[in-house]
């Protein structure tokens, strides 16, 4: 019984550094800037999971709420207020075309 639980936790191990590798590689190189950012506060819960595998929960719990929460928050907040800016500077341009014309 020891040995099933040890093999399937090691499976565990192995598919969750698979996926927080490839997670990590696919949220550097999305082109699409909030994908990305979802991606990373994906990629900081799994670590979050990772460290308590560790046997690391404080550090767990850190990682989840700065890692991923804060963090992942900061970064959404500043990309949906990039968004807005050059929303507004999109138009503040094309009207500046019309009045020139």
């Amino acid at each position: 019984m020891d040995k099933e639980v040890a093999v399937s936790l090691l499976v565990f191990d192995s598919i969750l550094l698979l996926v927080i590798v490839v997670l990590a590689w696919r949220s550097l190189n999305d082109r699409d800037l909030f994908r990305a950012v979802i991606k990373f506060i994906a990629l900081g819960l799994l670590i979050a999971v990772a460290w308590v595998r560790l046997r690391a929960p404080d550090v767990a719990l850190a990682e989840a709420a700065v890692g991923s929460g804060l963090t992942g928050a900061l970064i959404l907040s500043a990309l949906i207020r990039m968004r807005r800016r050059e929303k507004v500077g999109t138009r503040s341009t094309a009207s500046r075309s019309e009045v020139a014309s």
